[in-house]
């Protein structure tokens, strides 16, 4: 019995440091596990939606106006960078004010059509692990395939984050975290333009 190597890529794709797993590891940190759980629904459902779209040709249609293409690379580094200057700014005793609560779901689900990584893991998916299937099958295989895996990889990263967040114990380790975390944030924000 052998496994559909499009689950491979797609975990590999999705588990490694990009936007989601940083805003939800700082969140987690920030906020505790609980607070954080619409912030994963909504990247949950939301990279599902992504990849669904994706396999429907929502990327051909994006790369035949290449106008579109450059406004959202430009739209998603500015929202990305943005984020990643408010979590550096977030303090241990300020963090319910300046930047560190988690995304709503509906923030969360909307962010994900601003998530370059995703875009790229999506469209890489999309080309080379097509299935024979009618296209809404494998929109439904996609997306299934993407929230499915999703839900283990964010909820490491919550759960993780969370156990940071309480090990941290001197406003010190807590600005070393959040700057890693939001440099880390801010370069994936120049990974749009390579």
């Amino acid at each position: 019995m052998s496994v559909d190597p499009l689950y491979l890529f797609v975990f590999i794709g999705l588990f490694t440091p990009g936007p989601n797993v940083v805003l939800l590891s700082a969140a987690a940190a920030s906020a505790g596990f609980r607070a954080t759980l619409p912030h994963l629904s909504g990247v949950v459902l939301g990279v599902g939606v992504v990849a669904a779209a994706t396999a429907l040709g929502v990327d051909a249609v994006l790369q035949a106006a290449t106008w579109s293409i450059d406004l959202m690379r430009v739209g998603a580094a500015a929202w990305i960078l943005y984020l990643a200057w408010r979590m550096a700014a977030a303090t241990r005793a300020g963090k319910a004010k300046v930047g560190a609560r988690p995304f709503g779901f509906f923030e969360a689900l909307l962010f994900q059509w601003a998530n370059p990584k995703l875009w790229a893991i999506a469209i890489a998916a999309v080309a080379g692990f097509g299935g024979e299937l009618s296209p809404g099958q494998e929109s439904f295989r996609l997306g299934l395939a993407f929230s499915g895996i999703n839900i283990g990889v964010c909820l490491f990263w919550t759960l993780g984050g969370s156990l940071l967040g309480r090990l941290m114990s001197s406003e010190a380790h807590w600005r070393i975290f959040m700057l890693t975390m939001a440099g880390g944030l801010a370069a994936s924000a120049g990974a749009i333009f390579i």
